[in-house]
């Protein structure tokens, strides 16, 4: 539970704890983040308008290490605000006020929906696997560490193996557009993503440059040899 509120946050955990929901909270995106990233929750909940760090930057923030449900709770009911934050990656938009049954009953959606999805199968290549449930990249056996963004970037190419990706596109989809994200930090990205996946980074075996477009993944995911003979 993220507000700036404390008598909000208060009024809510208390009907959270009561329908049976362990919560924790934060006062602001930052601390949110924090606790996310030491003990991730099942579901998030948060306002938009908070001081340090607002929802904005939470969601954007969230989305890049996981798919945890998010449901915005806000008293700005303009498009512009909806819009931008379903943009970035969450899941519902309730304005201020509302009942708690009708809060509750979107948490419970949102459980349900994030329970019933089926957990996303390993990308398997020769010399590569990438666990997008897990987050984990191990290259001829040996775990490879990566930042969120670097992982991010390493998910998209590896999903779309064998078709160029523009930078546009990456940048959409890993930073979710955000205003000032320029083509030299996506390279930049890319680099050290290289140096940690490719045996030669001067020759890359994975990932290879696509001039005046983007990147292309270029390894054959493991068994498709096989379907297709």
């Amino acid at each position: 539970m993220v507000d700036d509120d404390a008598a909000i946050r208060r009024t809510l955990i208390a009907e959270l704890s009561t329908a049976g929901y362990e919560t924790s909270e934060a006062q602001n995106g930052a601390e949110a983040l924090r606790l996310f990233e030491n003990n991730p929750p099942g579901l998030i909940l948060t306002d938009l308008a908070m001081p340090e760090s607002d929802g904005f930057a939470l969601i954007a923030a969230v989305r890049k290490l996981a798919k945890t449900p998010i449901l915005v709770l806000s008293v700005r009911a303009g498009d512009t605000d909806k819009i931008r934050a379903l943009d970035l990656g969450a899941d519902d938009y309730v304005v201020k006020p509302f009942s708690i049954q009708e809060l509750l009953a979107r948490v419970r959606a949102q459980l349900r929906r994030s329970l019933d999805e089926e957990a996303p199968a390993p990308l398997e290549f020769p010399g590569l696997s990438v666990d997008r449930e897990r987050r984990r990249v191990v290259q001829d056996g040996r775990e490879i560490r990566l930042t969120p963004t670097e992982f991010s970037i390493l998910e998209l190419l590896a999903t779309l193996a064998g078709k160029p990706v523009t930078i546009r596109q990456i940048i959409g989809r890993v930073w979710h557009g955000a205003a000032g994200t320029t083509p030299d930090a996506v390279r930049v990205h890319v680099g050290s993503l290289r140096r940690k996946i490719e045996p030669d980074p001067s020759r890359p075996r994975y990932i290879i440059t696509e001039p005046w477009i983007g990147y292309r993944f270029v390894a054959e995911p493991l068994g498709s040899a096989q379907a297709t003979s």
